[in-house]
């Protein structure tokens, strides 16, 4: 199963080497990864998916907590969380293609950033099913480069699990429309 874990630093040199250096011994592997500054000066939020079953994901908690410059480590995989990802995708342009393609980024909200006589780069933010949907879409097309940060994540304060929400809407309109 997948794990979402957010972890508060210290900003001191090492800590994220130490970091990986445990998954590393442990076996892990990290698939995705997103580092920044936190609300606080000299501290920084990891955001980090791991996959893994509950009672290897809570020893290796254990494990993070015992390192150097680790403030907090959260499990937030079943918690109501805002997540995104963030995605620059470089495609190659012909003017027969370049409408096509504007107007997959209008419907995915994405946002031209640069645009020349032989591509363009759209830049496009969401949760991960809306990130994977419009590079499939754009997988028709020639990708030239693609630079994905990790998902970043922040608990809901108001307790709202959208993807509840979401099911339950599909189910409605399934139940409703067919």
């Amino acid at each position: 199963m997948q794990h979402t874990l957010s972890v508060l630093v210290q900003d001191e040199f090492g800590v994220l080497s130490r970091i990986s250096g445990l998954f590393a011994r442990r076996g892990f592997n990290i698939d995705s990864l997103a580092v920044g500054p936190a609300e606080k000066i000299g501290i920084s939020r990891i955001t980090m998916s791991v996959r893994g079953d509950n009672r290897t994901i809570e020893q290796l908690i254990k494990q993070l907590h015992k390192l150097i410059n680790i403030l907090h480590v959260q499990n937030v995989t079943n918690i109501p969380c805002v997540e995104r990802e963030l995605m620059l995708i470089k495609i190659s342009t012909v003017q027969k293609n370049k409408s096509e393609i504007l107007e997959i980024a209008n419907i995915f909200r994405a946002r031209v950033v640069d645009i020349s006589s032989i591509s363009l780069i759209l830049e496009v933010t969401g949760d991960a099913g809306k990130i994977f949907a419009f590079q499939q879409l754009l997988g028709n097309y020639e990708i030239l480069e693609i630079a994905r940060t990790g998902k970043i994540t922040l608990i809901r304060d108001s307790k709202v699990n959208t993807e509840l929400l979401k099911k339950s809407v599909d189910y409605h309109e399934n139940y409703l429309y067919n």
